[in-house]
């Protein structure tokens, strides 16, 4: 089989064929006294293998993959796939953990009106002064400061942030998930949005998830003609 052979069955140019196999993609590969790459049906499913791989794991892991094979670690190549899969379960449990959040909040009454200072915001939460500092160093609250005095202001926003934050530690949450939570909630740009960003999120894992499956199967028909 020549380059084009392999690059036809994936649209793929000739020359990007040679790439991969100078990039450790593809096994070994005999030339012909004039020098041409001749490759066979396990070239062909190393690049089956490898594209498939690059869906879900991207280019440079899916590379590493293919090597680690090549060269006969393949305690490597399955710490590789082992890895991106214990990112992927991360990330999902990340997304449940907002979503887990977004679901315990209560409507409550935006606030509207000036400003409150650290002692106001504290009593309207019935929290210790103390308890908005340090939700602050942990990135929960960002209030402005005045130019001035140089003391706190919490505007409208902050003060939301601050009555989700409240209600978030009470339902149990840990500090970091509910800075986590209030990233993703300014991210959105709201919680009706944050359900939409949601939504999009766990499409993205399922899709990635496919992606992942697709690869390894790839990789097992690979696997199994090169005796690994």
């Amino acid at each position: 089989m020549r380059p084009i052979d392999l690059a036809r069955e994936h649209g793929l140019s000739a020359q990007a064929v040679r790439n991969y196999d100078d990039a450790g993609v593809l096994p070994p590969t005999e030339r012909s006294d004039a020098g041409y790459r001749r490759y066979t049906p396990l070239h062909a499913q190393a690049l089956r293998a490898f594209l498939a791989l690059r869906a879900g794991h991207g280019h440079q892991p899916a590379t590493e993959i293919l090597r680690s094979i090549h060269r006969g670690d393949t305690d490597a190549a399955y710490r590789l796939l082992d890895t991106a899969h214990l990112a992927l379960l991360a990330e999902r449990d990340t997304r449940a953990e907002v979503a887990a959040a977004l679901s315990t909040l209560s409507a409550g009454t935006p606030f509207h009106g000036r400003a409150l200072t650290v002692g106001e915001l504290a009593r309207r939460l019935d929290v210790h002064p103390a308890t908005l500092r340090a939700w602050e160093t942990e990135g929960i609250l960002h209030p402005h400061r005045d130019r001035v005095t140089g003391y706190r202001e919490y505007g409208p926003d902050c003060v939301r942030d601050a009555e989700i934050a409240r209600q978030l530690r009470r339902g149990g949450y840990r500090l970091s998930q509910v800075a986590q939570f209030l990233d993703s909630l300014r991210e959105a740009g709201g919680a009706e949005a944050l359900n939409d960003f949601l939504d999009a999120w766990q499409h993205r894992l399922a899709a990635r998830s496919r992606a992942l499956l697709a690869g390894a199967a790839q990789l097992d028909a690979y696997l199994t003609l090169v005796g690994a």
